[in-house]
């Protein structure tokens, strides 16, 4: 069966596709952002390791089938090492619970969120957990 690719144009994205949130997920991988891969994350393949072309823009993936990865990459430690995850806003929030950042901080954002787009409210995300993981050094 041929996969059908996201149309930007038309479909409602996961995830905002801007190189800014990729570039976000980059400098918490960086910082050192604990990550096992597993089905349900979206991945930034920025150093172009996956030979087969991505169904989204920016050459995003979905690990619908981590084994499919590890094929392509040889292991998990291979996919974690050459792709970037991307987390969704949920996981995010997940995470930002286990570095502790209190709900009272994760809620300022909502406050804020009326005046932010939507892609604005995972940076905002993604900045409180870079904060958490400077402050782990």
């Amino acid at each position: 069966m041929k996969p059908t690719p996201f149309h930007v144009g038309q479909d409602l994205p996961p995830l905002p596709w801007e190189r800014r949130h990729c570039e976000a997920a980059a400098h918490l991988k960086a910082a050192g952002l604990p990550w096992r891969p597993h089905v349900g994350c979206f991945v930034w393949d920025r150093d172009e390791h996956l030979a087969v072309p991505s169904p989204f823009p920016e050459r995003i993936y979905f690990i619908l089938n981590l084994g499919h990865f590890v094929q392509l990459l040889g292991s998990p430690e291979n996919i974690a090492a050459k792709l970037i995850w991307l987390p969704t806003w949920h996981q995010a929030r997940l995470l930002a619970q286990t570095l502790g950042i209190s709900n009272q901080t994760v809620a300022a954002l909502w406050q804020r969120g009326a005046e932010m787009g939507p892609g604005e409210e995972l940076l905002a995300l993604y900045e409180l957990l870079q904060q958490a993981l400077a402050a782990r050094r």
